[in-house]
């Protein structure tokens, strides 16, 4: 995430150190099939100056027919990494891997994606309040347990342009 010390509250400091603690453990259980409590893949991509891979765990969004993840933390790690190397593998619970290459979407297009993805389930303020302004779940685990945190179209505007949206579609 890109928001700096000054501007987290403790729920997003909380959180962050979670999803740090949490990640390698589920880096190791994808591969072999071990429930996560998500819909998580591991994303494979060469660093943009070093040339190795990296794994990260990223929760998927299958939404129609196409596959999404979303930078949670922002612009930065990952979906730099991605953004450079334009192509990538996943590899999917139980280990099987696949080559896929990505499409980030426009703000305006992931809005659109998030609010569809979304729309039908419950606004949880509850979540919001627990989780502070800056930090909110992957898209795919939301619409895997039916809730949502955004109200407007403005809100998934502003989501989608802090955190982008890329479409992984198979080589």
């Amino acid at each position: 995430m890109t928001v700096s010390k000054a501007h987290t509250d403790r729920r997003e400091r909380a959180m962050l150190r979670f999803f740090r603690m949490v990640d390698p453990m589920t880096r190791r259980m994808i591969p072999f099939g071990v429930p996560t409590g998500a819909p998580n893949i591991l994303l494979v991509v060469p660093g943009r100056r070093s040339g190795i891979e990296r794994s990260t765990p990223v929760t998927m969004l299958d939404l129609d027919g196409h596959r999404y993840v979303q930078a949670t933390y922002g612009h930065e790690g990952w979906a730099r990494n991605l953004r450079a190397a334009g192509d990538a593998t996943i590899v999917l619970p139980g280990g099987q891997r696949r080559r896929v290459h990505e499409t980030e979407l426009s703000p305006d297009e992931a809005a659109v994606v998030l609010r569809r993805a979304l729309e039908p389930y419950h606004h949880s303020r509850f979540l919001r309040r627990m989780l502070g302004p800056h930090v909110r779940p992957p898209v795919g685990l939301q619409r895997r347990y039916h809730i949502r945190i955004d109200d407007t179209p403005e809100d998934f505007l502003d989501w989608a342009a802090r955190h982008p949206l890329f479409e992984l579609t198979p080589e």
